[in-house]
This record gives structure tokens, C-alpha cells and sequence, in this order.
């Protein structure tokens, strides 16, 4: 649900772009523009919906979720006729930024939601037991059985994005903001919008420049087509526009780990200027913090998401002021006292506003995600 594109600014791209510098170095002129999108990695939403079973198929919907650096932490096994068994696949962690799994655990909450939705849309209702064994064994387990009935937000899980660009200098309507205090903690007045954008952008420089977290989400990046397809989770950078600067040698692995090199001031540049454009905030507290707070804290936020996407507005989770990490503690304790009263935990903080249409974000099939297949 965070993300890095540490690219060049718009303008030098069109500068190179337009000179003939990195299309006359491909030697793909116009084909190799027309031919960057990663298909093989955006097939799983084309194909949710399409299982005979039910259980599949609500799970072909719910992988398509938000979560942490897109970590796609879910693993699934179906369970006799009836049942199916979510777990936190341990391999899929973010151990600097998030040490104890609490994003990771707000990311499997979001699946569980989009799965109860999407049943809920074939006709069945779903009953969900949490963590039955804790702590090794299942984050929860799934009854489905015939019944259900259509919540309307799921029409539209297959147009939900996070939507990671600069939003229009357009403010909610008071009317917008109420309907969505349903969901989350609408900040919409000026002083409360402006103090938290600079505690986003500061907390965001933190997580920048500490080197073992620039790292990590460095490690995650797929940068190109080819790298999209093959490992279609972390952060995914691609495009004709940024794979055109990977082959001119602007845009590399290596430069997103250097705070001196160009590629890496001018991401900075980019992503300052999409936090400052930012008319209203959306957060999620819960009373305590634990893991049930969690899964319900992302349960929370995936409604979120698709009740905005119905309202034809633009979400985009900012929670790296809640990371808990030792450079963070600051910026967190900032954050609590902005939006929490004593003793509640903020879970979530997005940017909320009109923002373009973006790609839908790269995901693993289902069947790369069953531990019964």
C-alpha cells in the first residue's frame, strides 16, 4: 500500500525522449513504445471471476487487493467442499519498515474483505474464524455457503487503483467528505490538510535517505516489462517512458540506492510535488492494536478504496509516518497526536482527491498462491 518511483522529471524525459536519444538507442522506434505494457502480470484481472468453484473464484477477486509494496503476502488452500484457509506466506515481509507484520497483517485483512464481496456478489455468504490456531497456524479460515447477497461496492473492485500522482487542485464537497466518514477520518480543513502534508513528505524523506529502508524497497523494484512479468509483485516500474530511460542508462537499480545521483534527486523532486498536491486525507484508528484490529483495520480500508472509486475520487495510502521503525518514532508519535486520541492506533493515512486513471497494479495468479494446487 507505499511506493517509490524515482524517476527523472517529466520535462528532462520528454527532453530525451523528443531528441531521439533513447528511442535511437532501442532501435524500436514506435514498436518498442507500443509494447511495454506487462500482460502476462495484469492477466489475473482479467481472469477474476472466471472459476467454476466459488471459493476460487471469490479468491480470484480478492488477490487483487491492496497490500504493502504489493508483497502479496497471501498463501491459500481450499478446505474439504466448503472451506479455505488464508495464511501470511513468512517469506513475504518487510522486516525494516514494518517489524512487526502490522502493514503486512492490514494488507491480509484487505483480501479477506475483497473475498467476503465478491462471494457476497455469486451468492454466498461467508463466515470467517481468525486466527484459529494462532500462532502458526492460519490467519483465518472461510465457511462459503449459498446466500449471500451483493454488497454495491463490489462493482467495483475491478476498477479500484491506488492511485500514486498528483491529484487536482479540486477540494472535496462537504457532502463527499460526510459520506465517506462512514469509512475512515475525512480531513478536509485547511490546517489539519497542510500539517499533514509535511509530516507525509518529511516522514517519506526518512524512509528515503535511512539506507537499510531505501534498500528494501529498492530490492523490491521490477524494473521493465521483462522483470514485471517474470516476478509480478514489489513495486513495479514500467512504461514506455521509464523503460526508454532504463536503456539510455538514467534510470538503474543502482541509482535508486545513491541519494547524490540525478535519477534519485529528481524522484525525490516528483514525489514531493505529488504529496503537496493533496486537497484531503483519509485515516483509519482503531481502539487497541491488535491483530483483530488489523485485518480489521485493512477490511476498513479496502471499503474505503472502493467506496472512492464509486465516487469517482483517487486514494492513495502515505503511511510511512506510521512505520515502526527507530529513525520513524518521531514522525509517528506526530501522527497519533494529529489523529489519534490516547491510547488508539492509527493504522492507515491516505491522500484522497481527483487523480487520473492509472493501470491496473501487477499481480501473481491464483494458482501461484494455493497451497492445495
Amino acid at each position: 500500500m507505499k511506493g517509490y518511483l524515482m524517476s527523472l522529471s517529466r520535462r528532462k524525459t520528454l527532453t530525451l525522449i523528443g531528441g531521439g536519444t533513447v528511442l535511437a538507442a532501442s532501435a524500436a522506434g514506435a514498436g518498442f513504445m507500443a509494447t511495454r505494457t506487462p500482460y502476462v502480470a495484469q492477466a489475473p484481472w482479467g481472469a477474476a471471476g472466471t472459476y467454476e468453484d466459488p471459493r476460487l473464484n471469490a479468491l480470484s477477486f480478492a488477490l487483487l487487493a491492496p497490500n504493502p509494496h504489493n508483497l502479496q503476502p497471501w498463501q491459500v488452500a481450499l478446505e474439504g467442499d466448503d472451506g479455505v484457509a488464508l495464511f501470511h506466506d513468512q517469506t513475504r515481509r518487510l522486516p525494516e519498515t514494518d517489524p512487526f507484520d502490522r502493514q503486512i497483517t492490514i494488507g491480509l485483512g484487505c483480501f479477506l474483505e475483497q473475498m467476503v464481496l465478491a462471494a457476497g456478489a455469486a451468492g454466498y455468504q461467508v463466515t470467517l474464524e481468525l486466527y484459529p490456531e494462532e500462532p502458526d497456524g492460519p490467519v483465518a479460515r472461510a465457511r462459503f455457503a449459498q446466500g449471500g447477497s451483493a454488497d454495491p461496492l463490489s462493482a467495483h473492485i475491478l476498477d479500484r487503483r491506488s492511485c500514486k500522482a498528483p491529484f487536482a487542485d479540486q477540494p472535496l464537497t462537504p457532502a463527499q467528505a460526510n459520506e465517506l466518514e462512514l469509512y475512515a477520518d475525512i480531513y478536509t480543513d485547511g490546517g489539519t490538510v497542510g500539517a499533514l502534508k509535511t509530516l507525509t513528505w518529511e516522514a517519506w524523506q526518512v524512509e528515503a535517505h535511512t539506507p537499510r529502508t531505501l534498500r528494501e524497497s529498492v530490492d523490491l523494484m521490477r524494473f521493465g516489462k521483462a522483470e514485471i512479468n517474470a516476478s509480478p509483485d514489489g513495486i513495479d516500474l514500467g512504461g514506455p517512458v521509464l523503460e526508454a530511460l532504463m536503456l539510455a542508462g538514467v534510470l538503474t537499480r543502482e541509482g535508486q540506492l545513491e541519494p547524490d545521483s540525478e535519477g534519485f534527486k529528481q524522484g525525490v523532486a516528483i514525489y514531493n510535488e505529488m504529496l503537496a498536491a493533496t486537497p484531503a486525507y483519509a485515516a483509519i484508528v482503531t481502539q487497541t492494536n491488535t491483530r483483530a484490529d488489523q485485518i480489521e483495520a485493512g477490511r476498513r480500508w479496502l471499503r474505503l478504496n472502493l467506496k472512492t472509486t464509486a465516487m469517482g475520487l483517487a486514494l492513495h495510502p502515505v503511511s510511512q509516518c506510521l512505520q515502526e521503525f527507530p529513525e520513524m518514532e518521531r514522525h509517528k508519535q506526530s501522527a497519533h497526536r494529529l489523529l489519534a486520541q490516547r491510547g488508539q492506533t492509527v493504522q492507515m493515512l491516505g491522500r484522497l482527491g481527483y487523480g487520473p486513471d492509472v493501470a491496473p497494479t501487477p499481480r501473481w495468479p491464483l494458482e501461484a498462491k494455493r497451497l492445495d494446487a
